[in-house]
């Protein structure tokens, strides 16, 4: 089986809106959980725990399904959102329309191939049924347009530079809502002082610029390099694969290594003297990269997927910056200096 084939499979619009709808319960299940075992974690030394979670969980939750669903009040759309997906039923009146016209140009006397072509109608089409059509279909235009619509490629080279802007948007929603759910759980709490509110913006800068945005940068650079490598003829066009290490370099150099970094410098900078805050002495005395850092570069990886042409693993990303919201929201320091 073709990893070509695979990628077509997972990446069928039908596959894609049942993941899309599956996000929301994922995520608020995965949230809820998330919570109850932090508070249990933190019952002995935190009373305040259980309340503050239920704030900034629920903060990050609402402003993550905003941030990708969107705003619709009595059937009037008051945003939208940046992971938006059809309804099952206009995708497979779209396939359906898409089918029959290839149908009334090409004539197919194949019954099995008759058959497949009948699937996109009422369902997704499996490995089989795609290798299949891969293979047996007549090469021509009315193929092409089919499969677009049946089987689209989803790595649009021109759409990539615009996907990294949405990403980034998508990434700072979840960050500002854990930032909000934060102070205001201080301030019902009684636990509210102006470094508890700096130190969950400065999480915020920090999850922002080291685990997303700086990461997006790279991985913009990288693309922008390859295409000028490409567009001189110095290397030849990649695929989807080779362009997938490609984003995951720049987001290494860029993200990885230098985000954490330039968001500390800024953080000292720019945050603590609006707060009134004095800034201890070295750059890593209040946060420094740890392993779960490293493992938020997770969603770095898909990100870079994405980029590359696998949309299937869009749906995850919303649950993993989920995470770095909660981390804004309770304003975690994790050097010498303790929090208030």
């Amino acid at each position: 089986m073709k990893i070509q084939t695979i990628a077509k499979f997972v990446d069928q619009p039908l596959i894609l809106n049942k993941l899309n709808k599956k996000m929301p319960t994922f995520l608020v299940g995965t949230g809820g959980i998330y919570g109850i075992v932090d508070t249990y974690r933190h019952r002995n030394d935190d009373k305040k725990r259980g309340i503050k979670n239920f704030l900034i969980v629920g903060s990050t939750v609402i402003a993550t399904l905003l941030g990708t669903r969107g705003l619709t009040i009595r059937g009037r759309k008051i945003f939208n959102g940046l992971m938006e997906s059809e309804s099952i039923e206009d995708v497979l009146l779209r396939q359906s329309k898409a089918v029959d016209k290839y149908l009334q140009d090409i004539t197919i006397q194949d019954n099995n191939l008759l058959h497949v072509l009948t699937k996109p109608k009422i369902t997704h089409l499996s490995l089989k049924d795609i290798a299949l059509l891969s293979a047996k279909l007549p090469q021509n235009k009315a193929k092409k347009d089919l499969f677009e619509v049946i089987l689209p490629d989803v790595s649009k080279k021109e759409e990539e530079f615009k996907e990294i802007g949405r990403l980034s948007a998508l990434g700072a929603v979840p960050v500002v809502g854990g930032i909000l759910g934060g102070i205001l759980a201080d301030k019902f709490t009684g636990t509210s002082s102006r470094k508890n509110t700096a130190n969950k913006i400065k999480e915020g800068f920090y999850q922002y610029f080291a685990n997303i945005c700086l990461c997006n940068v790279g991985a913009a650079l990288a693309m922008f390099g390859a295409k000028q490598l490409q567009k001189y003829k110095i290397i030849k066009p990649l695929t989807p694969i080779q362009n997938l290490f490609t984003i995951l370099g720049g987001i290494t150099a860029m993200g990885i290594i230098g985000g954490s970094y330039i968001a500390n410098y800024l953080s000292k900078k720019i945050i603590d003297p609006i707060f009134g805050q004095k800034s201890a002495k070295g750059l890593y005395t209040e946060r420094k990269p740890e392993t779960l850092d490293i493992a938020l570069h997770a969603d770095d990886i898909a990100t870079a997927g994405i980029l590359s042409g696998f949309k299937w693993i869009e749906p995850v990303l919303p649950l993993m910056y989920f995470i770095s919201g909660y981390r804004a929201g309770i304003g975690y320091r994790n050097g010498s200096i303790k929090n208030d």
